[in-house]
């Protein structure tokens, strides 16, 4: 049997007339910039997440970083986790910041809420909570300590569509940051990006970042900035899929279940937050023999990811700061130890039973 680590194609086959007809009327349009379909984008996108605005940008990162400028947080430092995609600290520097790494939590992978407040200095502007595999950070501690130190808090959500913190969509905060990438949870067919907020300064700071800051069509330029938006062909497909979005991540959730059920005390399989509700972007085991079980896998035609092998602080781009292996135990010891196996709605029973009939396999030889 050959899976797919995610199988874009079969959602597509899955909603077919729902997103040929959007392309076509957006084709028909002409407008394929921004336009009609970005802002209803914006506005259901918005309305899902429980905030009063949506900016649709070019990426995830691209949203990371205008919202970090729209905060006016181009220097001083920010506190963010080696332990997630390269652009959760690389955003920083592009923005003119310097970051500063926490280390993981035990359970779950996030950034260590009891470890922050140490990591705070006089220069220390922002803090990056990233949602890592779509499960919720917990952010109530988080924001308290923003709020006792005058910080901001940005939520890394590019992994989080339709994750519940305490009963409501992340972002919990005034401010979050999503990626549409097409393996993604609610994904387009290229890039996409959005930031959403509740605060109205900061949404009409990152339009005009987004566009040359300013209005390209009006040749009025307020600030320094670069070309940002968000196509109207990817804002289309995307509000097709929004429709289908807390279907899909209910199956997501379904899918989690069994997997725990079937590989209970092979490996370490995800632990559900007390605090709220995982919408499994991935679903991460961990186990010792991490590397030969990933190969055993392979030839049996199912794929693995490892999201991430290297932790921010060892990646070459980082070797500035001078942070080696033991700096952050946690995240480095995660890294060895982490595999994500295939989930997606459209998951079929039977190859989950076949991933995990071959887990088990590969632990009883």
């Amino acid at each position: 049997m050959q899976i797919q680590f995610v199988d874009i194609h079969r959602q597509y086959l899955s909603m077919k007339s729902e997103i040929d007809d959007a392309i076509k009327q957006t084709i028909s349009s002409s407008n394929y910039v921004l336009g009609e379909e970005a802002c209803q984008f914006e506005i259901n996108f918005a309305k899902y997440c429980g905030k009063k605005h949506c900016i649709g940008v070019g990426s995830g990162t691209a949203a990371l970083e205008l919202a970090l400028r729209a905060y006016n947080i181009n220097s001083g430092e920010v506190i963010t986790t080696p332990s997630t995609f390269f652009s959760g600290a690389s955003v920083v520097n592009m923005a003119g910041a310097e970051p500063v790494f926490v280390d993981a939590e035990e359970e779950g992978n996030n950034i260590n809420p009891a470890l922050i407040e140490q990591a705070i200095t006089e220069k220390t502007k922002a803090i990056i909570s990233t949602h890592l595999y779509g499960r919720p950070a917990d952010m109530d501690p988080i924001l308290e300590i923003a709020r006792k130190h005058k910080l901001q808090v940005i939520e890394d959500c590019a992994q989080a569509h339709g994750t519940e913190y305490k009963g409501r969509i992340v972002p919990y905060g005034e401010t979050g940051c999503f990626s549409f990438y097409p393996g993604k949870i609610l994904g387009a067919y290229g890039d996409g990006g959005a930031v959403v907020t509740d605060n109205k300064e900061i949404a009409d700071h990152v339009r005009s970042l987004r566009d040359f800051g300013g209005s390209f069509k009006q040749y009025v330029h307020k600030e320094i900035a670069g070309n940002h938006r968000l196509h109207a062909l990817q804002a289309a497909i995307l509000d097709a899929k929004l429709k289908h979005l807390p279907a899909w991540v209910k199956l997501r959730q379904q899918h989690a279940a069994r997997y725990t059920e079937l590989l209970g005390g092979m490996v370490e399989t995800p632990k559900l937050p007390a605090y709220g509700k995982h919408s499994f972007y991935v679903y991460v085991i961990e186990t010792d023999q991490r590397d030969a079980l990933a190969g055993y896998l392979k030839k049996q035609g199912i794929p693995t990811r490892i999201h991430y092998p290297t932790p921010i602080h060892l990646q070459p781009a980082y070797a500035y700061k001078r942070l080696g292996q033991g700096s952050f135990p946690v995240a480095e010891r995660k890294a060895k130890r982490i595999l994500a196996i295939p989930i997606f709605p459209e998951l079929k029973k039977e190859e989950q039973g076949y991933i995990a009939e071959h887990i088990k396999k590969f632990f009883k030889s």
